[in-house]
Formats: C-alpha cells, sequence, structure tokens
C-alpha cells in the first residue's frame, strides 16, 4: 500500500512565495500535484516522473510554479512563486504507477492521493 503525505500550506500574503512538500511510500512511477477550489474540480498543476526526472505542467502554466524532487525519499516539492489570491485552494499530491504524459495530466491516471494541504493567499 502506497501512502502519500503533503505538508508545507497555510496562510501568505499575496506575493509570497511557498513551498509543498509530498513524501510518498512504495514503489511508484510519478507524483503530482493538483489543487480545488471549492465547487470546482481538481486542477492539474503539475507532475515529476522519476525515470528522468521529467516535469509536466499544465498548458496554461504561468511559470511561477515548479517541481523538483529527492528521489531517494520519494519526495516530490512544489514551489510557489508570486502567489495570488486565485492560486488559494486545497493543494493534493498524489501518486501515480504509470508514466502516461496525457494520463498523469487527469486525477484518473493516478492511484493513490494524499489528504490535501490548504493554501490561502491573501490580498
Amino acid at each position: 500500500q502506497v501512502t502519500v503525505v503533503e505538508s508545507g500550506g497555510g496562510l501568505v500574503q499575496a506575493g509570497a512565495s511557498l513551498k509543498l512538500s509530498c513524501a510518498a511510500s512504495g514503489d511508484i512511477s510519478a507524483l503530482g500535484w493538483f489543487r480545488r477550489i471549492p465547487g470546482k474540480e481538481r486542477d492539474f498543476v503539475g507532475a515529476l516522473i522519476w525515470s528522468g526526472m521529467r516535469t509536466i505542467y499544465p498548458e496554461s502554466d504561468s511559470g511561477r510554479f515548479a517541481l523538483s524532487g529527492n528521489n531517494a525519499k520519494n519526495t516530490v516539492y512544489l514551489q510557489m512563486n508570486t502567489l495570488k489570491p486565485e492560486d488559494s485552494a486545497v493543494y493534493y499530491c498524489a501518486a501515480s504507477l504509470n508514466e502516461g504524459l496525457l494520463a498523469l495530466r487527469l486525477p484518473a491516471g493516478y492511484h493513490y492521493w494524499g489528504q490535501g494541504t490548504q493554501v490561502t493567499v491573501s490580498s
């Protein structure tokens, strides 16, 4: 059984930076981040594929978020810069057993989910 645990959320002011961490147990192929605003579907934020340490981001990526990872620790980090109030959401980390670039952009491409961590950006 794979477990996924996020950490690092909190309340920050607009323009600040925040770094989220996601640690997973077990043998997985990729870790991804999604976020959900109340009443909306989960949006893909990015994913890191351990094979080759490849990162993928949404096509609409603003360049403010960046993924990095430590394969030895099975941990992925989401660095979020120049945060805006519209970035406020629950951020979820998820683990996938596959490496499909299209599948990893969708919640259905993941097999295990964390509980989520709240990020609130005040104006």
